[in-house]
């Protein structure tokens, strides 16, 4: 039936055209964004899926980050169990030189005050082994917290060591002296006591820091193979979504020629009348 009033080849060609550019639109928009999936529109369960990972790779970045924090608070605190070890290790020497029957008055009294000296030191390193506000070595806190799931349900601790001096760890009071033989001889095996636990606690410490690398090391993995897992869902094949360009512009070309033809049909209506 020839008509002037519906052209049904028109419309179906402006149906597919419309169809082609809906799709070429779909195909630019991936190439632009690099995602497949890039709103809901795209793909609403797939988006969700992917917005719930978004979410726990964000929870397991501010974890790195505190279990960064909690690694340097501790690393700070073994740095100066470190230092305090050493100093022990220097103050055993000045006892066990005083404790020799032989020396005069002058020669105890000056190894005495390098002896005072390296007590002093020891307070000295316990009130500045500070980072982010903590002190694990001074007393003023019992341990240290850091984040271990992203959802912040699980936590890792580490006990503080405090290393002050006339403390459980570091024996030595803070008025101690070798100023006598007496003094020198007893200070030997006070000071030998006070080097063997700050030795154990800087075990325990070092075995947290292990710990929290341990933990920071998982999470960062997670983390990744996570990101690794969104990119699979919505990430755009680009190589695919070229090919599909260069198909699509064709189709679309196609379309419009198609519907150029059809709109013309009706004109051969034209040739009945001459």
């Amino acid at each position: 039936m020839l008509t002037v009033n519906t052209n049904t080849g028109a419309m179906v060609a402006l149906q597919y055209l419309n169809q082609t550019n809906s799709q070429l639109q779909a195909t630019q928009n991936a190439i632009n964004t690099g995602l497949k999936v890039a709103s809901p529109k795209d793909d609403g369960a797939t988006f969700a899926i992917a917005q719930d990972m978004r979410g726990d790779v964000a929870g397991y970045s501010a974890v790195t980050d505190s279990l960064n924090r909690g690694i340097s608070a501790v690393d700070v605190a073994l740095s100066a169990g470190q230092s305090i070890s050493d100093l022990l290790i220097q103050m055993k020497e000045k006892a066990l030189a005083a404790s020799d029957a032989s020396l005069d008055t002058a020669d105890r009294q000056s190894l005495n005050e390098d002896f005072q000296a390296l007590r002093d030191q020891i307070t000295a390193i316990v009130n500045n082994a500070v980072f982010n506000n903590f002190n694990l070595v001074n007393g003023s806190t019992a341990r240290i917290s850091a984040l271990a799931s992203s959802d912040g349900t699980r936590k890792l601790t580490v006990a503080a060591e405090n290393m002050s001096l006339s403390g459980s760890i570091v024996t030595i009071a803070t008025t101690a002296s070798i100023s006598t033989l007496t003094k020198a001889s007893t200070m030997i095996s006070t000071v030998e006591a006070s080097l063997t636990n700050v030795n154990s606690a800087l075990g325990r410490l070092g075995a947290g820091s292990k710990k929290l690398s341990i933990q920071a090391d998982f999470v960062q993995k997670l983390s990744d193979t996570l990101t690794t897992g969104i990119g699979n869902m919505v990430d755009a094949d680009m190589a695919t979504e070229s090919a599909k360009l260069q198909s699509l512009q064709v189709k679309q070309q196609l379309g419009v020629q198609a519907l150029a033809i059809a709109n013309q049909s009706p004109q051969v209506v034209l040739s009945l009348f001459k």
